[in-house]
Formats: C-alpha cells, sequence, structure tokens
C-alpha cells in the first residue's frame, strides 16, 4: 500500500513539472469579447497560440474582420460573431453559432469594456461636472457588460460534460487607485471586480468548483480609447502619460502581449485551485506609493 501511495505521489509530481498539462489549451474553445481591441486582440492571439479554438466577437464589423485576418496570418482558424455585450439576444445567438460548430464552451474572456468619453472629465472640471447620463453608460458598458455575456456563455461552460471552464474578466488599476478625470471608469472597474468575486462562489457552489472566474487588472496600456489621454501626435508622452511613467516601476506603458502570459495560466489546468482573484499586470503602478 505503502507503495502503491508512493507511484501516486510520484505522478503528481511529474505532471506538475508538465508544462504542456499546466497551460496547454489544446482543443479548448475560447470566447473573447471585445476582441476588436488592443487587449482583446492580444489576448484572442495568445489563447490560439496556447492551443485554443478561439471566437472573437466584436460590436463593430471592421474591427472584427481585422483581427480574424490577424489571427488567420498565425495559422489559427477563428469563428468571428458580431455582437453587442449589451444585448442578451446577440449574445445567445452567438453563442448557440459557437456550440454549432465545436459544441462547446470552455473559457470566456470578457475583454468588451473601456470607458465614455463624455464620462471623462476635461481639465477644470470636477465632480460636479460629471453628467450622470454618462456615469450611467460606462457601468453599463463595463459591468453589465460583463455579467450578460457570463451568463450566457457561463450556462454553456456549465452544461459541458467536463465542467472545468473559466470566465475571465478584465478589470484596471482604476478599480484600486483612485485616478483624476475617469472616476466613472474607475467605479465601473472596482464593480467588476466586486462581480468577479461573486460569480466565483456562486458558480463553483451551485455548478462545481471546476468552473472558476478570476479577473486581470491591467495597468497602463495604450488603445484607442485612452491614447490622447497618455500621447501625443507625435507619440510622446503627455504631461499624463509622463506621470504614469514616473509612477510606474517598470518605467514605461505595457505591452498588450505582456497580458497573455497570466491568461494562459488563468486559462489553464494550471490554475485549478486559482478562484475569485484579480490579478494585477500593471508594472508595479500598484504597488508604488510615488514616494
Amino acid at each position: 500500500m505503502a507503495a502503491t501511495s508512493r507511484r501516486c505521489e510520484l505522478c503528481v509530481a511529474e505532471q506538475a513539472l508538465d508544462l504542456a498539462a499546466l497551460f496547454g489549451l489544446d482543443e479548448r474553445v475560447a470566447v473573447v469579447t471585445g476582441a476588436s481591441g488592443a487587449l482583446g486582440a492580444a489576448m484572442a492571439e495568445g489563447l490560439a497560440a496556447a492551443g485554443a479554438r478561439v471566437v472573437v466577437i466584436a460590436r463593430r464589423s471592421e474591427g472584427l474582420r481585422a483581427v480574424a485576418a490577424r489571427l488567420e496570418r498565425r495559422g489559427a482558424d477563428p469563428l468571428a460573431l458580431q455582437a453587442d455585450v449589451l444585448r442578451p439576444d446577440d449574445l445567445r445567438a452567438a453563442r448557440d453559432a459557437v456550440v454549432e460548430r465545436w459544441g462547446r464552451v470552455d473559457i470566456l474572456v470578457n475583454a468588451a469594456g473601456g470607458n465614455v468619453p463624455a464620462a471623462t472629465l476635461a481639465d477644470g472640471q470636477g465632480v460636479f461636472d460629471l453628467q450622470v447620463e454618462a456615469f450611467r453608460d460606462v457601468v453599463e458598458l463595463n459591468l453589465t457588460g460583463t455579467l450578460l455575456p457570463s451568463q450566457v456563455f457561463g450556462e454553456a461552460i456549465a452544461a459541458g460534460d467536463e465542467r472545468r471552464g473559466c470566465i475571465v474578466n478584465v478589470s484596471s488599476m482604476a478599480a484600486q487607485r483612485a485616478l483624476t478625470r475617469v472616476g466613472g471608469y474607475g467605479a465601473a472597474k472596482a464593480a467588476v471586480e466586486g462581480l468577479t468575486r461573486w460569480l466565483a462562489v456562486e458558480l463553483a457552489r451551485r455548478h462545481g468548483p471546476e468552473l472558476r472566474v478570476n479577473a486581470i487588472a491591467p495597468g497602463f496600456f495604450i488603445g484607442k480609447q485612452n491614447r490622447r489621454l497618455v500621447v501625443g501626435e507625435d507619440g510622446t508622452p503627455t504631461e499624463r502619460g509622463r506621470a504614469i511613467i514616473e509612477r510606474t516601476p517598470a518605467g514605461r506603458f505595457g505591452d498588450a502581449h505582456e497580458l497573455v502570459a497570466t491568461l494562459v495560466w488563468l486559462c489553464g489546468p494550471g490554475a485549478a485551485f486559482v478562484n475569485g482573484v484579480v490579478v494585477n499586470v500593471d508594472g508595479g503602478f500598484g504597488a508604488f506609493g510615488g514616494v
């Protein structure tokens, strides 16, 4: 009996050293919302590189076609579906298309979101100038735009035979540190982190611990939505951009592909005991007090 137990321990140790077993996503079906954005596109590429069958979802067809073409050039065979994360009917139609093609959903990455221009205070504006409707819009986009796909695609993940699936939400350092001018966005992302923990608990309790929910909180990455705030037309940092870099120990903005390793880890078997956490990928921004 002791010898058998020892052999089992060795098997577990050998499996722990098998990187493919820990991080490989072969044949897994991964859905990425907001896939036309800089972060969503990089995440989709990373999942495909790890072996997943990737479904890219975006609201606008032009951006969707562009990211699908990028994946195809890398040898992937993506399924590109146009859908609005705030429209349940769109999401259900997309889910049915995924299940029809590949029979299941294993991974959902909620990368749709971002700020709303009207919810960003201009120079000289303060709290009393924030438009309530714009505040509602940014909360709706980020919070409801995370909840609805989690309900629709999460139901398909829970229904799978293996039920070893996961949801990865996208938060922001704005959820954890107060940033000037973007209070609505920070509040929305803080709500996403709370939702992440609640989903993790409820789904594990009701559908089994193999269904996990975590989040990634990126630091400062340049995308279409924040470019005008952090870099000028010549590509050099604005005053705000310089302040960000000064408070980021890495001394630079992040590159979207630097999120991939964290994402693949959270989606893979090696993170089977990781649930309800928010992982910062921020170059040390959240650790620095500015002094």
